[in-house]
């Protein structure tokens, strides 16, 4: 077995141990609150987006002891596979758990799928990101992959609306170390997490102006990025010399 073949299986290792170790823990963890009456059956009308809340709900509280487990697993498997966005994720993970464990379920979740999709580019290469990550996008950030520092990672990261996966899954490409890139991107990723999480937090107790107020600085937020998008562009590749190398 070559060296490289035994790097990836103790990673692997290390996965599945991790993965057991949190349903071992689910039982003695936070558990979902209680549902009297779901409040998102109300907004049903409102369209799809709030149905899929509503049956991620349903789905996590038919779980039991292990819907923490089952739920910090979906928010890692939305970095890698994204098949629901993670802002729907968010949400639900607030509505359902609260602000405290909902934000720490959430963060858990998505710092595992972060490590995952690094470690899958970094292992299988480019040909690999390639299918995950959209041409366009790999190129516009190619210089992420020759010389990345852990302060302009950081910013992209802390960035609204800028795809936070597709950038797990460059960064793997890059020279930048785990323990940097594990780093990084925890923390650069929660304050919107936090964000998201008060605003399930705030419908599940019904406190539904906190929630469209959250809502609106979210989307001002966003739409702020959005305008300045090219400029924020610019000036990150300006700061790249400037950085602190990984």
């Amino acid at each position: 077995m070559t060296t490289n073949q035994k790097r990836i299986l103790t990673k692997g290792t290390i996965l599945v141990t991790l993965v057991i170790f949190i349903f071992l823990l689910s039982k003695y963890g936070p558990q979902p609150f209680s549902v009297l009456g779901d409040p998102w059956e109300e907004l049903d009308d409102l369209g799809e987006f709030y149905s899929s809340k509503a049956r991620i709900t349903r789905f996590l509280l038919s779980l039991g002891h292990y819907s923490s487990a089952v739920f910090i697993l979906l928010q890692a498997f939305q970095v890698v596979i994204a098949p629901i966005p993670g802002e729907l994720t968010g949400i639900v993970g607030g509505y359902v758990y609260g602000e405290a464990f909902g934000f720490l379920l959430s963060t858990v979740g998505l710092t595992l799928g972060s490590w995952v999709a690094f470690e899958l580019a970094r292992i299988l290469g480019r040909p690999f990101v390639e299918k995950f990550v959209k041409k366009e996008v790999l190129e516009k950030f190619n210089f992420l992959t020759t010389n990345t520092g852990a302060v302009i990672s950081f910013l992209l990261f802390l960035f609204p609306g800028f795809p936070k996966d597709y950038l797990c899954f460059i960064l793997g490409l890059s020279p930048m170390r785990l323990g940097t890139f594990l780093i990084v991107s925890t923390l650069g990723r929660m304050p919107g997490t936090y964000l998201l999480t008060i605003q399930g937090a705030s419908i599940r107790s019904h406190e539904y102006y906190t929630a469209i107020v959250i809502m609106f600085i979210s989307a001002a937020i966003l739409f702020i990025a959005y305008l300045y998008r090219t400029h924020l562009f610019h000036w990150l590749r300006s700061i790249r010399g400037k950085d602190f190398h990984a």
